[in-house]
């Protein structure tokens, strides 16, 4: 006979936006049951975030042994691929505790492993062992790599994030579908490792970011010897023993690549499968779960969060944005709808793409009037003395000044966004970040040299220059 649980919070899925919701409740005393039918922590501590940035770690440092030279520095850097892969599982297991069902128990919550399904609209059953009828249903499910439906595909293996990272010996040649920020840092990785590295991907490398800001990741991935061909269709995937030939076509011509390994990093696809969602009346489409702007789904009784929500962004933090808001609304009533143009992203390729707000695209569409600032990385004198010269950043504002959106292209941009992103939150004028006092030398000063750039035509002002002779006047 099942268990019948009657919490006041049942949440589905513990990765990264579930366990927020699940640690939160706890932390308010709220009773929650949380269930998950795979590994806790989800995709992003398992096969995503925290895997791919170990990788790049132990890339970064081989990169830096091979650029050493103009310091004055000579080596001869060798890549162990077993030892970088025991890395990464070793950052995996440092980790995972925090996430733990152990944990998480200690807190106060109570974590069930299987898999969930609704029998009703009130109503979500595990298995035959556990019954749970809750005030209030979170779905966190998440989200899988999509596989797009290339003849010849499904007869041999290819990688995914879910597997790449079990890999113990390296690639000889890796060919990527997919030029997203997936797709890229893994074969920015991957090169600097020592694999040949092609990409292929059907419309534009980065699509979603400013087009400036990623001309100058890809110029780098180029200068490194990876090979993009965007504006392709891939017709066709041969298997062999030890091998993979990918077929792309280009208006008229077709060519083929061999490697020995295939990596499709084509996007995500919300996980939302056996979850028995129309028992429960919620909508949903092969987008996601259909919510509203407080995230609540067709079910009053149900929200959906994080990468298996309809339209949102598919990112870790945006995840445990969407838990906070959740919170609010269900324990709390407080208005609290989503706004996506606060959630940042980054591209953690070297260089490394950021974003906060609008983008001068977007800006555009919604036809604000504008100001467009920049500053490149090379007038930084700190970016001089580390050699880290490629970049800059992109501000844009409205004519009083008010920032409406940040992009940063260049060493540490992951890092730097950070101003912005608070500046973005509190409605700030650029005219606050000017008069902040920054250490010297930092990367951080092209953020307050790029605000100075608003007020530099004003300097010019002959209204201006009347009251500096004026003032003189008086001494």
């Amino acid at each position: 006979m099942a268990e019948t649980l009657t919490p006041d919070i049942c949440v589905i899925g513990a990765g990264s936006a579930g366990l927020s919701v699940a640690a939160a409740a706890a932390a308010f005393g709220v009773s929650c049951v949380l269930i998950e039918r795979h590994k806790m922590g989800g995709e992003c501590l398992n096969t995503g975030c925290v895997p791919s940035k170990a990788l790049l770690a132990a890339t970064k440092r081989a990169e830096l042994a091979h650029s050493a030279t103009p310091f004055g520095v000579t080596t001869q850097p060798e890549v162990d691929f077993a030892r970088v892969h025991a890395h990464i599982q070793r950052v995996i297991s440092a980790i995972a505790p925090n996430d733990s069902a152990e944990r998480f128990t200690g807190l106060g919550v109570r974590a069930i492993k299987g898999h969930a399904r609704f029998r009703d609209s009130r109503c979500v059953v595990v298995g035959e062992q556990y019954e749970i009828r809750a005030r209030r249903f979170v779905i966190a499910s998440g989200s899988t790599a999509a596989v797009p439906p290339i003849p010849g595909i499904d007869g041999g293996p290819y990688l995914t994030n879910e597997t790449v990272f079990t890999l113990t010996e390296r690639p000889r040649h890796l060919i990527v579908i997919g030029a997203g920020p997936i797709g890229l840092e893994l074969a920015q990785g991957f090169r600097r490792l020592g694999s040949e590295v092609t990409v292929l991907e059907a419309a534009q490398p980065l699509a979603k970011d400013d087009p400036e800001a990623a001309a100058v990741v890809l110029a780098q991935l180029a200068r490194e010897g990876v090979t993009v061909h965007s504006g392709i269709k891939v017709t066709r995937v041969g298997h062999s023993p030890g091998s993979v030939t990918v077929t792309y076509g280009a208006r008229d011509s077709e060519e083929t690549v061999e490697g020995s390994h295939l990596l499709i990093a084509a996007g995500r696809k919300p996980t939302v499968d056996g979850l028995d969602l129309d028992a429960a009346g919620i909508r949903y489409d092969q987008a996601g779960i259909r919510v509203n702007r407080k995230l609540r789904t067709s079910n009053r009784r149900a929200y959906a969060i994080g990468d298996c929500a309809a339209g949102q962004l598919q990112f870790t933090h945006a995840g445990n944005y969407h838990a906070g808001l959740v919170i609010r609304n269900a324990l709390f009533r407080l208005p609290a709808p989503v706004n996506n143009d606060r959630v940042p992203w980054v591209t953690y390729t070297d260089p490394e793409l950021a974003q906060a707000g609008l983008t001068e695209a977007e800006a555009r569409k919604r036809k604000i009037k504008i100001r467009i600032l920049r500053w490149p990385y090379h007038d930084n004198d700190r970016a001089q003395a580390e050699r880290e010269i490629h970049g800059h950043i992109k501000v844009i504002t409205n004519r009083k000044g008010k920032i409406l959106g940040a992009t940063i292209v260049g060493a540490q941009a992951g890092e730097l966004i950070a101003t912005w992103v608070l500046a973005l939150s509190q409605g700030l004028n650029v005219r606050a970040l000017t008069g902040i006092v920054l250490p010297y030398p930092t990367l951080s000063e092209i953020g307050k040299r790029v605000a100075i750039d608003f007020f530099t035509p004003k300097l010019t002002s002959p209204w201006l220059r009347r009251i500096i002779v004026f003032m003189r006047m008086f001494g």
